[in-house]
């Protein structure tokens, strides 16, 4: 079948082969999405319900509630405790986990291929019988405040909500995952059911499953577990039109400064993403990219530093990422800013351009012979309506990348005059007030 035609479902369900890749899809009466790749030579299938219900689609007094669900899902269901749900994963040697994002909530399961049925039919009785018993609501809003307050004190992974928050503004896109301690002490179960009722519908459900494991089976499965919850329409998304964004600058008694520089991006789906892999590579992938090897290696300024790209439905954020002792910040904003300037001024060398691609189809290969990282790819391209495409067709895009792309992004984005600055940690406000005023 030629390459366009894999999206397209079939209608016995029988996949569409292109070499290695094996890929079917499926879309059941009520909305709900299957997709699957079958990998005959490994005995272990991955399996994941993805929501399309994150941070994002949450209300200012709501923000929090879907990472609140994500935790309820695991409290018991009418036939099945905590305890019953784990120790069924545990005796057979399966995982069972869920992580909530800014767009997605997923709940994900990986077990030897024998056990796949045992495996759907207990993440489908989570997501229709989870029971939510006030007395375990109550109990989980402690666990969840406490998950908070660790967040509040590892500087390194708050300055990116911080830095999502100067860039993004008040659109719940820019709203934290775990949410505010004082909303999570609010959500009552008649919020969490309301919230359920809205975006955990059929249409909004991407269910999917890479290993040894058959597309018919994996149809015939979730359809007789899930295929009959009504259908109901997904609601509208409000979506993000940029706006000036704002330095965000916070005082904490901390050992090391924690900063990110950066602005707008690309969205998930724009044709320039593999240029943006080539240059977030070259500035911040590695231990040989620039940002390592100048702050770093050269000048010993930092421990950790990299570069970042995160595009979301209809836009983005780039930026830089580092780490480093407060006599130090200014000069390591310099350097920074220097690198910035010269990726935008004079773009990569030739020599870089390769070495990069070398190292992003490495990377997308070596994550193929994980199932667990092959169920994410595809789950991930059916929700963001992204065309599925083979392993050889992602490597020859990356291969088509020139510099000339990768220049012309730079000047587009890697101006560190019109970037934004989130930074944590002793002093800051007094350091960089003038520089980077709030």
């Amino acid at each position: 079948m030629p390459e366009e035609l894999l999206r397209r479902s079939q209608p016995d369900g029988d996949p569409a082969a292109v070499g290695s890749f094996e890929f079917a899809r499926s879309v059941l009466p009520n909305g709900l999405r299957v997709v699957t790749e079958r990998i005959p030579y490994v005995r272990s299938v991955s399996l994941g319900f993805w929501f399309g219900a994150g941070s994002r689609c949450e209300t200012p007094k709501e923000n929090g509630i879907s990472h609140f669900i994500e935790h309820m899902m695991f409290k018991g269901t009418a036939s099945r405790s905590a305890r019953a749900i784990a120790e069924i994963f545990d005796a057979v040697g399966g995982q069972l986990n869920a992580f909530t994002a800014r767009e997605n909530t997923a709940y994900y399961a990986r077990v030897l291929d024998r056990h796949f049925a045992l495996a759907v039919d207990v993440v489908g009785d989570m997501l229709l019988h989870s029971l939510f018993q006030p007395e375990d609501i109550e109990k989980e809003k402690g666990v969840i405040q406490e998950e908070i307050r660790m967040y509040e004190d590892t500087p390194d992974e708050l300055v990116h909500d911080l830095f999502a928050e100067g860039i993004i503004g008040q659109h719940p896109l820019g709203q934290p995952v775990l949410g505010k301690a004082e909303n999570v002490s609010a959500f009552s179960r008649q919020d969490v059911l309301a919230y359920l009722e809205k975006w955990y519908v059929p249409a909004n459900l991407v269910v999917a499953a890479a290993g040894n494991i058959t597309h018919r089976q994996v149809v015939d499965a979730v359809s007789a577990q899930l295929g009959q919850i009504p259908a109901r329409p997904v609601p509208a998304l409000l979506l993000w039109e940029p706006r000036p964004a704002r330095n965000i600058l916070r005082d904490k008694d901390t050992e090391q400064v924690h900063l990110c520089l950066g602005g707008p991006g690309l969205p998930r789906n724009d044709p320039r993403r593999y240029a943006m892999m080539i240059m977030d590579t070259v500035l911040g992938g590695g231990m040989s990219s620039r940002l390592f090897q100048e702050l770093r290696e050269e000048r010993a300024l930092v421990y950790s530093t990299y570069s970042f790209h995160t595009g979301f439905q209809e836009a983005g954020m780039f930026g830089v990422y580092a780490g480093t002792s407060p006599e130090n910040l200014l000069q390591v904003l310099d350097v920074v800013r220097t690198e910035l300037r010269r990726l935008q001024q004079e773009g990569i060398t030739q020599v870089e351009l390769e070495r990069a691609k070398e190292q992003v189809k490495g990377g997308f290969m070596l994550s193929l012979e994980s199932t667990s990282s092959r169920m994410t790819r595809i789950a991930k391209m059916e929700m963001y309506e992204e065309r599925i495409k083979s392993p050889d067709a992602v490597m020859a895009e990356i291969d088509a990348v020139q510099r000339s792309d990768v220049q012309d992004l730079a000047a587009q984005l890697a101006d560190p005059d019109k970037m934004t600055l989130a930074a944590i940690g002793p002093g800051v406000r007094k350091k960089l007030a003038d520089q980077y005023p709030a």
